[in-house]
């Protein structure tokens, strides 16, 4: 039976239209739009329509630890005595932890207006660093948290083989991460038709230049059974560049555009070190940059030169990455903000042709999320998939705005609490701010937080 739905102010794929009819498939796509159309048999939505927004780049199970490495050490803390933090988590992580953790932040990343997920997973093996019986366990739980909760998936298992550039063999604490590029390969074909029947996506990536070898990259690109995205993190920090210099003689962006094919199947995370040549390549290779501007500054990674890389025409999208936020809203409005700190000017992130700051991020995520996440999303127009987010119509602010100074407002003066309904694939999956699955889902979240904020305040104490 087909979906028909009526939105008095809709952000369709051409902008802003007024009175629209939506027809949605059996299958969940949008099959007919119209514009200046009558209401009569259709379900009439309460506030503007926008779609949903793609995150691109998500590490589930570290919503677990979110504000637990908050607590000032050595005064050099960094990204990497971060890391010592999240491989505490690691070493006690079970599969159905993973699965619950993961289940409650796609309920929450729904809540807050993201309708898909591309999950980029690299914990694959057991306590001990032995793959399990089903070598795709660990990422058959989160296909299945994904679908539990009603999130479009986009699982990203990624190659993670050695600890730091030219190869050195990793550590104990990575034990759970490592595969050969073999094991890499036969993971993807198992997980293939299972995500498949699901209706869910795969692509292919490396965690970063210093886990794989360059002979690893060109193997799996030359054998991998996927021709999806690609997704690689890259430039995160300096001592990475640094690492990289003294085994190349290249920054990372410099290695990776002489060594590889990156064009507009690659996704490339962070890229916060990026210098004024590498973005002005990255722009021309088509490629999206993955930006997730809350982790960074949490990590204290720096600022991606976003104003000048959209000087460039670069596409970029953004993600949720460590989780210690969930809201698209932050990661927008910290990407421009962090803009205005560094040059201490205001609006950077806009265009001539359309100068509304809130437009202009808003839908470049929404187009870089789509593309980076393979998945036929990213706007209203007819062959898209149905994923629709619902402003409320009752708020004071959005009932008083219209077309891009809308945006402007919810993005700059508005929050997660302004998302009513949100449909994935036709479905609605969050009415009137709530998933029908929130409840259950926070008591199983709130026990699994108590079983392993217990081991890992015992582990530091140690």
């Amino acid at each position: 039976m087909t979906t028909v739905l009526f939105a008095e102010r809709a952000l369709l794929a051409g902008g802003w239209a007024r009175n629209v009819r939506l027809q949605i498939d059996t299958a969940g796509r949008i099959e007919r739009i119209e514009s200046d159309a009558g209401s009569a048999g259709a379900e009439r939505l309460h506030g503007p329509l926008l779609p949903g927004m793609p995150n691109l780049h998500s590490h589930a199970f570290q919503r677990a630890m979110a504000g637990l490495a908050e607590v000032a050490g050595d005064s050099a803390d960094s990204f990497w005595s971060w890391r010592e933090q999240m491989y505490r988590l690691v070493a006690r992580l079970l599969p159905e932890q993973l699965e619950t953790i993961a289940r409650q932040l796609y309920i929450e990343l729904l809540k807050a207006g993201y309708s898909s997920v591309a999950e980029f997973h690299y914990l694959h093996h057991d306590l001990h660093g032995h793959p399990y019986a089903e070598r795709a366990e660990l990422s058959l739980r989160l296909a299945r948290a994904a679908g539990e909760a009603g999130i479009g998936l986009t699982l990203v298992p990624v190659l993670y083989s050695h600890a730091n550039f030219g190869g050195q063999p990793p550590g104990a604490a990575q034990r759970r991460f490592v595969l050969d590029v073999d094991g890499y390969l036969g993971l993807l074909a198992r997980l293939r038709p299972v995500l498949r029947r699901n209706g869910q996506h795969l692509a292919q990536g490396f965690h970063s230049l210093r886990a794989v070898t360059p002979e690893q990259i060109a193997q799996v690109l030359e054998d991998s059974p996927i021709d999806g995205p690609i997704h690689l993190h890259i430039a995160e920090q300096q001592k990475e560049v640094d690492d990289c210099l003294t085994w190349s003689g290249r920054r990372p962006l410099q290695w990776l555009f002489e060594y590889c094919p990156v064009d507009r199947r690659w996704c490339l995370v962070h890229a916060t070190q990026a210098q004024p040549e590498e973005l002005a390549r990255l722009a021309a290779s088509g490629a999206v940059a993955g930006l997730c501007p809350t982790t960074e500054a949490n990590l204290g990674d720096g600022l991606f030169p976003a104003a000048d890389y959209l000087a460039h025409g670069g596409r970029f999208g953004i993600g949720s990455d460590s989780q210690v936020s969930v809201n698209p809203l932050e990661e927008l409005r910290w990407l421009e903000y962090g803009q205005r700190l560094r040059d201490r000017r205001r609006n950077r992130l806009a265009r001539l042709e359309r100068p509304a700051v809130g437009a202009v991020l808003y839908q470049a995520a929404l187009s870089g999320g789509a593309q980076a996440l393979g998945q036929p999303i990213g706007a209203l127009e007819v062959g898209r998939r149905a994923d629709l987010l619902v402003l409320d119509g009752d708020d004071p602010y959005l009932a008083n705005s219209e077309g891009d100074q809308l945006l402007n407002r919810w993005l700059f003066a508005g929050s997660d609490r302004q998302v009513r309904d949100l449909m994935v694939a036709g479905r609605w999956v969050v009415r009137e701010g709530r998933h029908a699955d929130e409840e259950r889902s926070a008591r199983a979240f709130a026990k699994v937080l108590a079983t392993l904020s217990a081991t890992h305040f015992a582990s530091a104490a140690r």
